[in-house]
């Protein structure tokens, strides 16, 4: 999951920068609540209505749409997320207010740009991969010896 987190958060940057940087300043990484949500394909934090919509998509464009739809919501509340601290963000994010309405959420989430510079979601995720093997290679207690 932690190469999802670190691609998740390649996108989060680069679409919610004012956000991202907020979320930085109270150490609040996508593990807290990003999790919860794919998890569970939303179904435990938006209404089901909502998530079934979700599912629909997901099963046509596949898991790029659920870190969109992450995206998605984070857009939709960005002003609200701005002016609070790391708990209520953290207690706001794991249930979400019942009155959300899906041509809100899905005129955010197709807002969101999942393209970084010229590369797409599934490049962005190969890189973080190969970065990361990479990296084990080099921590290998096998190749320090």
């Amino acid at each position: 999951m932690l190469k999802y987190f670190a691609t998740f958060e390649v996108f989060f940057e680069e679409n919610l920068s004012k956000l991202f940087l907020h979320f930085k300043s109270y150490s609040l990484t996508p593990d807290i609540y990003l999790i919860d949500w794919i998890f569970t394909l939303y179904s435990k934090s938006l209404p089901l209505d909502l998530a079934c919509r979700v599912w629909d998509v997901f099963c046509r464009d596949g898991e790029e749409f659920l870190f969109r739809t992450g995206l998605g919501i984070l857009r939709l509340y960005e002003d609200i997320l701005l002016q609070m601290d790391f708990i209520h963000i953290a207690q706001f994010l794991t249930k979400l207010p019942e009155d959300i309405t899906s041509e809100k959420l899905f005129n955010c989430i197709a807002a969101i740009q999942m393209q970084n510079s010229t590369k797409k979601w599934t490049q962005v995720f190969a890189s973080v991969m190969k970065d990361i093997k990479e990296g084990d290679k080099n921590n290998s207690p096998a190749l320090k010896s």
